[in-house]
């Protein structure tokens, strides 16, 4: 069976994501199409500027304060800027002394942090009168000038960041300004704060709506003047937190990403109502309490997020700061079954396991095939994970890394237990979205025997006759993982043929493989010295090549334990992990 790195190249692994759609399924995907066409608003939303140059909007007069910004910042970067040179999204371009809004971007990625402004905290931290000034200049050029009509300018989640870079960064941007530059940047505030309203009344949904409400609370709160918007984006974000933040502190995308980037920029918020003299809202620390024992759940001990559902590269100086603010110092969240995750920790050894359903579609574009996918870490050591999200600007291995394959589970008949929107389809609407996944998907605790358990099951492949049930069992020690994955048959006609299954445990790159004894078995040097043995009852075993994309380096190369079998010969195999003396 070809490689993980060679289906990653060739590109094999984004053909099979598409699962072969049947024309039932495209008039599905159409109709979806019709739908979010509809609900993003695209009458007057296409060209944003064309109303809001005809529209009489009234601007705030004054900020009153500005929240902190707890993004971790470089001052060298000011520098970099100030000679030309802008690094975002992965990607650098030197802009030869023309203004960087006028340049083509190299990726989506790198015109959505251009056009968001968070490298303004760069230069704050630079904290000299040539940075401010640079700063400054930067922001007139884009005010004052129809560059910024650019179409990732004027994304709903990209305007809500600029006002929200704006709002933390302004002590810094309007020191020593003239107010002929106050004034255009309040006007500025006006018409950005009136397009979000706009988007929002015309039905803009998922992750951007409540980076929409968000940023419109903000300005509320930080502003003073135009109309009373204080209280509607207050009231706005709060409807948007009940919709979105699940009751375990999940976000509906299933991201763990997600959480910690919501997080820095909700706790600055809840210090804005503080400054104000305003009573924070109850909806909002609530959401804030629990969002923080949900983080931890997907993290292990090396300060690494379990890779699930779009997770890439965790940034640990941000997730660092966000568990600072967790005043209560909240332990992990073991069982989350709104989210659908599950975690078992014992001894020093963590297991996060994907125990849910795909999301609702309008945040199904990052959502990953990895139903009862699990992670496995020991100390500092990731040793079993998944192959993670590459980083935006990396989009050739986007959909290779959301198939199931890409997970250390159960792959049947080398397709994956969800399926994608097959190209070609309107880019900016389904655009790869996940749309049809498992349906019912069961997970039980067992914490009375001598191990911690999960059994778990979903029936992603009903489909094709099978129901793919896991039990996993870690001992109370940490030193031994044990499993079963078990295919059992669901309306199969009498004589269909069975199918070919694998199952597959991606290493971490710092692990290494070998073989063991009579070849039935593979030894396991992890990162930090301990050794591990896999075995599978006697079931031939495999080592092949995989590809981890959550390295802040880019993709690496690694391995991955494989057990390939067929179900007309076996539809159950149990499988151990157990922690070995080194010879």
């Amino acid at each position: 069976m070809p490689s993980v790195a060679h289906r990653v190249c060739s590109g094999d692994w984004g053909e099979e994501a598409l699962n072969r759609s049947t024309l039932a399924e495209r008039l599905r995907y159409a109709g979806l199409v019709v739908a979010q066409g509809a609900r993003a608003g695209w009458h007057g939303t296409l060209d944003p500027l064309v109303w809001l140059l005809d529209q009489p909007i009234r601007s705030p007069t004054r900020l009153i304060i500005a929240p902190p910004d707890i993004r971790t910042a470089d001052p060298t970067v000011a520098g970099d800027i100030y000679a030309g040179y802008f690094a975002l999204g992965g990607k650098m371009i030197n802009a030869h002394g023309r203004s960087p809004f006028d340049l083509d971007p190299p990726s989506p990625s790198w015109a959505e942090a251009l056009h968001g402004f968070g490298w303004l905290r760069h230069m704050r931290a630079a904290d000299t009168a040539l940075a401010r000034a640079n700063a400054r200049a930067l922001v007139e050029d884009w005010i004052g000038s129809n560059r910024a009509t650019h179409p990732i300018a004027w994304e709903a989640k990209t305007v809500s960041r600029r006002l929200l870079s704006w709002l933390s960064q302004s002590p810094m941007i309007l020191e020593g300004a003239d107010g002929a530059f106050y004034r255009r940047l309040m006007k500025s505030f006006g018409r950005q704060v009136a397009f979000l309203q706009r988007r929002m009344a015309n039905g803009l949904d998922g992750e951007g709506r409540l980076w929409a409400a968000l940023a419109l609370a903000a300005v509320g709160l930080c502003a003073e003047g135009g109309p009373r918007r204080d209280k509607a984006g207050s009231r706005a974000l709060l409807e948007e937190l009940g919709r979105q933040i699940l009751p375990d502190g999940g976000h509906v995308s299933r991201n763990p990403h997600f959480l910690a980037e919501l997080l820095l920029d909700l706790l600055p918020l809840r210090q804005a109502y503080a400054a104000r003299g305003a009573e924070v809202p109850s909806p909002l620390l609530n959401a804030i309490d629990r969002m923080m024992p949900m983080l931890r759940m997907f993290r292990h001990s090396d300060g690494s997020l379990a890779l699930f559902n779009g997770m890439g590269v965790t940034q640990p100086e941000a997730l660092a700061t966000v568990l600072a603010y967790d005043d209560a110092h909240a332990s992990p969240l073991a069982n989350a079954p709104h989210s659908g995750y599950q975690r078992l920790e014992a001894g020093d050894a963590v297991l996060i396991c994907d125990t849910g359903t795909p999301p609702p579609i309008a945040f199904a574009k990052r959502a990953h095939a990895g139903t009862l996918a699990f992670e496995f870490s020991v100390l500092q050591q990731r040793l079993i994970v998944n192959c993670g999200a590459p980083e935006p600007s990396l989009q050739t291995g986007e959909q290779a890394a959301r198939v199931t394959a890409a997970h250390s589970t159960l792959t049947l008949a080398d397709t994956s237990s969800s399926r994608f929107v097959p190209s070609p389809y309107p880019v900016g609407l389904l655009d790869g979205a996940l749309v049809s996944g498992p349906t019912i998907v069961t997970a039980q605790r067992d914490e009375t025997s001598g191990a911690l358990g999960i059994e778990a099951s979903h029936n992603g492949y009903a489909r094709l006759g099978f129901v793919h049930r896991r039990v996993l069992a870690l001992a109370r020690s940490g030193d031994q993982l044990t499993g079963t994955d078990r295919l059992v048959e669901a309306d199969r006609k009498a004589g269909e043929p069975g199918l070919p299954f694998a199952l597959r445990f991606h290493l971490h790159p710092s692990a290494r493989a070998t073989f063991a004894g009579d070849g039935r078995a593979i030894m396991i040097a992890a990162g930090n010295g301990d050794h591990w043995m896999f075995s599978a009852g006697g079931q031939p075993v495999d080592i092949e090549e995989s590809i981890f994309f959550a390295s802040a380096e880019g993709p690496r190369r690694t391995e991955q334990i494989v057990i390939q079998a067929h179900t007309d010969a076996v539809q159950s195999v149990t499988w151990s992990l157990t922690r070995v003396e080194p010879a």
